[in-house]
């Protein structure tokens, strides 16, 4: 959950050294799929398949202490060999911990988020003893990739700017289950990155909704429902319709953001220090929409 490359790299360093070292919460959400539920804020959420052939693991935390525990967790299910780590994103609290997840796994990403690791990887190398660690995509795809262990599959869906620039989901058909990194939040305002794009976002959650899934993974706090996506859905959606609205009358972007109305999404978290308010996701969608009008 990071805007900015710059301050997300100064946010997670000062969030490194207080990581807890309580491991997450497992469940079991079919006969051979997993979700690992961080404890840690900062870090997200991972679901992981254990199949004959191998286990597909969904993110892996923020660093080696948050992969760690991952492993652990892994490890209590299983000792079968870790094959693939699909990462759903560049932000650095779903790949910091690929090395120690899966040393010798193949990691999975789209394009754009290998090359925003990449580009990740640069400016945090210019700071003195960092203390985080990248594994950039071995293996990039654009539209669909499917894994197969045994009878077990997984869908892998590139379903473009969503949270960012280049988003991935992973759907298990034979289980009804969908891992969707940050492309959904459990009751909460979402940071908006600069790459993303709210109007496609909604696109791609009607997508995810059209699967055949009971249970969904987010990319952060408990798993969610059906209803719960929905509602997720249908914030982004009325959110951008009240901005769209007031951009077209000539509204400037403090008066959108002190004119929305999110009464009914009362209940969801915000998190100020990480630009996760209703007023840092107006202002995000009349950025978007400026972007928009100016391209064309």
């Amino acid at each position: 959950m990071r805007r900015v490359l710059a301050s997300a790299i100064a946010a997670l360093f000062s969030l490194v050294g207080a990581v807890s070292t309580h491991a997450g919460s497992v469940q079991k959400l079919g006969q051979h799929v997993y979700a690992y539920i961080s404890d840690n804020d900062a870090s997200s959420n991972s679901t992981f398949l254990v199949g004959s052939n191998g286990i597909v693991v969904v993110d892996t935390g923020l660093n080696a202490v948050e992969g760690g525990k991952l492993l652990q967790a892994i490890r209590r299910e299983s000792n079968a060999p870790i094959r693939y780590i699909l990462n759903t994103h560049y932000h650095p609290d779903h790949q910091g911990g690929n090395e120690t997840v899966g040393p010798n796994a193949v990691i999975i990403s789209t394009p754009f988020t290998r090359t925003q690791t990449l580009q990740f990887m640069t400016r945090a190398s210019s700071r003195s003893r960092s203390p985080l660690r990248f594994e950039p995509a071995d293996l990039t795809f654009d539209s669909k990739l499917t894994l197969y262990s045994g009878e077990e599959i997984v869908d892998i869906y590139a379903v473009g700017a969503a949270h960012t620039g280049g988003d991935a989901i992973a759907y298990f058909p034979r289980e009804g289950v969908v891992a969707m990194g940050d492309v959904y939040l459990t009751r909460s305002c979402p940071d908006i990155d600069k790459s993303g794009d709210v109007r496609h976002w909604v696109t791609v959650l009607d997508f995810i909704l059209s699967l055949k899934v009971s249970r969904f993974v987010p990319g952060h706090f408990e798993v969610g429902s059906r209803g719960e996506v929905q509602r997720f859905r249908d914030y982004l959606d009325d959110l951008y319709n009240q901005v769209l609205k007031m951009y077209k009358a000539g509204a400037s972007v403090q008066q959108v953001k002190l004119g929305i109305h999110m009464e009914k999404y009362s209940d969801f978290r915000q998190f100020p220090k990480f630009g996760a308010t209703f007023q840092d996701n107006a202002a995000e969608v009349y950025r978007e929409i400026s972007n928009q009008k100016a391209s064309r």
